[in-house]
């Protein structure tokens, strides 16, 4: 593989597809997930992250995983590139890893240790690990504020390290880190907290961001996206100030609203999504009239007649 080419890649909207779970059981609804990957991928999406944290990675088994993994692989059957989230221990993270590439996976998405306790050599070691045990590439999740991004520059040369799903909001931090870090080592920058901090990353030194508005209105965010390509400065701001107010809905209670007002919206525009795992509980009154609001301003509700 040509690490440097498949980096070049990724830069684009990594679409994060959430997983459909039925309302009665909280089963996962195979049918759905098939339909709403077939969404993205006729909606022009490049690049598709399953197991993401919007997919509600940490409420699923790892069986679980290991299915979504080899079922989202068979439908997008080639016509995307499919980056699947991994985690949890060591070892851990490196089965699923070797799944995902047996299953045909492209590259693995390392999500940030969940240990409570982490050090810098030991954040270090745990990605390194990962990366030299698995025969396709990774990118690294970087989450955590508290981590240095010293991490990043110690591996930044391992060749199979091909991009970084950057999701600390720190403006100057993070340009820094894309300065800091040659160009020869072909990492690609992800923005990783979507529309609402694309234009800033971009501007900081990002190729690509995260989505999970993509689940309802792709139209959008690629518009987003082919604006800050051409640094159509009048279109990227058109265009956030559109998206704000969803983003700002998902942000709510800490993040906690991060996958239900995607799944509330999914539902208000004919899509398969069901309800969400514990630990998050559906919306209540107040956001599910703001959602409901919004996706009538953007006018892409169901007809009366779908709705009877």
């Amino acid at each position: 593989m040509n690490y440097a080419d498949f980096a070049r890649q990724l830069e684009t909207i990594n679409g994060i597809p959430i997983t459909a779970f039925k309302e009665d059981t909280k089963e996962i609804d195979w049918e759905g997930v098939k339909e709403n990957i077939e969404f993205l991928i006729n909606n022009g999406l490049k690049v598709v992250v399953p197991s993401g944290n919007t997919s509600e990675f940490y409420a699923m088994t790892l069986e679980e995983a290991k299915e979504t993994t080899k079922r989202i692989v068979e439908y997008v059957n080639g016509r995307a590139i499919v980056v699947v989230g991994i985690g949890y221990s060591v070892e851990t993270a490196i089965d699923l890893g070797k799944h995902a590439a047996d299953c045909g996976a492209d590259a693995v998405m390392i999500h940030m240790p969940i240990h409570p306790y982490i050090t810098k050599e030991g954040a270090i070691d745990y990605f390194k690990n990962i990366i030299e045990a698995l025969p396709i590439p990774s990118l690294i999740y970087f989450k955590d504020p508290h981590v240095s991004d010293s991490v990043l520059a110690e591996l930044a040369p391992l060749e199979k390290l091909v991009g970084v799903k950057y999701s600390v909001n720190d403006l100057p931090r993070f340009k820094k880190t894309v300065s800091d870090i040659p160009k020869e080592h072909n990492i690609a920058w992800i923005c990783g907290t979507a529309e609402k901090w694309a234009p800033y990353f971009f501007h900081a030194g990002a190729k690509g961001f995260t989505s999970g508005l993509v689940n309802i209105y792709p139209e959008k965010s690629l518009e987003l996206l082919n604006a800050l390509q051409v640094n159509d400065l009048e279109t990227v701001w058109k265009v956030w100030h559109e998206v704000l107010p969803f983003e700002d809905l998902r942000a709510k209670y800490n993040n906690g609203n991060n996958v239900v007002v995607i799944k509330e919206a999914m539902e208000l525009v004919g899509l398969r999504a069901g309800v969400t795992r514990e630990p998050v509980a559906a919306l209540n009154a107040e956001d599910k009239e703001a959602i409901g609001q919004l996706i009538k301003q953007w006018g892409l509700q169901r007809s009366e007649e779908v709705l009877s």
